[in-house]
Order: C-alpha cells, then sequence, then structure tokens
C-alpha cells in the first residue's frame, strides 16, 4: 500500500487506551495481579496506570512526555486524538469493527482513556508513578517489575524506529521484569507483521529469554490478534 492508502501517523501519537482495552489487548486479568508491580512502557495517554492502582496493583507509567505538566499534557492529548481520528478518513476498511462500533466509538474510547489519565497525572505528577523516559534506557534496577506492559510503540513505527531500536527496548524491558514482558501489537498500521520478529525471538534466546506469540481477544487491526510474550 502507499502511504496514502493506508491508516499512517507522521510522528508517535500521544493517545491512550481505557484499562478495558488494555485486558483484551494484553489478554490481562488485572485481580491476578493484585500486590504486585507492573510497569507500562511506554504509558502515553493510557488509563491503565490509574486503574490498575485502584484495582491494588503497584503500577508505573514511564513515557518520554511526563515531564510535561499537566494543562499542556492534556492540550496534547486532544491535539493528538483528533489527529488519530483524522487518520481514519477512507481507510475505515482496514480494520475490523468488533470491539468499537466505529470511529465515533474509537474516539470516546480514546478521550475517556486520556481524560482519566489526565486528572491522575495531575494529581501525581513529579512522583514515581509517572516517570519520565523513553526507550531502550529505562531508570529502572534489574527485576524492577513483575510484569511489563508495551502498547503501540514498538513494530508500528518501523519507518522511524530501526530493528536496532526494537532490538535494544525489547531487551531492555526484559531487564526489568521477573516474569514477563507482554507487546502489543505485532504489526504496523497496515495489519503486516514485523518482517524481523523471529530475528528478534532469536536474539532474545541468545540472551536467555523464552518468547511466545499468544493470541489476544481483542482484534482491531487486519491482522491476527496477537502480542510477544517474553519471559526474563
Amino acid at each position: 500500500m502507499s502511504r496514502s492508502d493506508r491508516y499512517a501517523i507522521d510522528d508517535v501519537a500521544f493517545i491512550g487506551r481505557t484499562v478495558a482495552e488494555y485486558e483484551r489487548m494484553f489478554d490481562l486479568d488485572l485481580s491476578a495481579w493484585s500486590g504486585e508491580s507492573v510497569l507500562d512502557c511506554p504509558g502515553g495517554a493510557c488509563a491503565f496506570v490509574t486503574a490498575a492502582n485502584a484495582s491494588g496493583v503497584d503500577a508505573v507509567g514511564a513515557d518520554l512526555l511526563y515531564d510535561v505538566p499537566p494543562d499542556e499534557l492534556r492540550e496534547k492529548c486532544q491535539r493528538d486524538v483528533d489527529t488519530a481520528i483524522a487518520g481514519f478518513d477512507g481507510v475505515e476498511d482496514q480494520f475490523v469493527w468488533g470491539y468499537y462500533d466505529g470511529v465515533p466509538d474509537v474516539r470516546e474510547h480514546w478521550t475517556a482513556a486520556y481524560e482519566r489519565f489526565i486528572d491522575d497525572y495531575e494529581a501525581h505528577y513529579d512522583t514515581d508513578r509517572y516517570v519520565q523516559t523513553q526507550l531502550p534506557d529505562l531508570p529502572f534496577d534489574d527485576d524492577s517489575f513483575s510484569l511489563v506492559l508495551s502498547a503501540h510503540l514498538m513494530f508500528l513505527y518501523i519507518d522511524t524506529l530501526d530493528h536496532e531500536f526494537h532490538e535494544a527496548s525489547l531487551l531492555e524491558l526484559a531487564r526489568v521484569a521477573t516474569e514477563e514482558v507482554r507487546v502489543y501489537p505485532l504489526a504496523r498500521f497496515d495489519g503486516k507483521r514485523y518482517p524481523r520478529l523471529d530475528e528478534l525471538r532469536a536474539t532474545l534466546a541468545d540472551a536467555g529469554h523464552a518468547t511466545e506469540i499468544r493470541s489476544v481477544p481483542f482484534e482491531f487491526l487486519r491482522e491476527e490478534p496477537e502480542m510477544l510474550v517474553v519471559e526474563p
């Protein structure tokens, strides 16, 4: 597909997902992680951290923009949702409309996510709940988190983020996890799986990390609904 014929965003968008979306994308039962530490990286404007903490999970978000003042970040959330939604114009048939009823429903979900996120971000700005950092270098000790989640960065933006970035980032996420790293999705915006995924899995295996491709109960991009699971 040419760029004009597929969904595309020129830059990494600061948008988020609700906890219900996270639970399906990562096949995640929050109650199973109560009392455990979980990292969401990059956290973006997702509502996961606030919802997880409310459920008894010690959740931390990490993102490049978590040093931006809350009022400024709220405005960026609004702009980026508008930009991301505009990208659906003319390419709606590239997506599976099951979880969402249509583009307006996507907007409602993403808006609800960032509104819940930004309220919590404002309440915990400059605390260790929201940590400003970026892959592939994280300021956390080895084995800091039981579970690490990473959504909608790796594999989607392969025109911007090269293979070396993906390799270093996965190794870094595995370094700070004790049980699992879960990465979703495995494809770029046009639904094609990342072409060098097998190479990444081989690199992780060489570093001592078992990997698995696991089906998830969430489908939106026209690709197999799967995530990569890395066992540190």
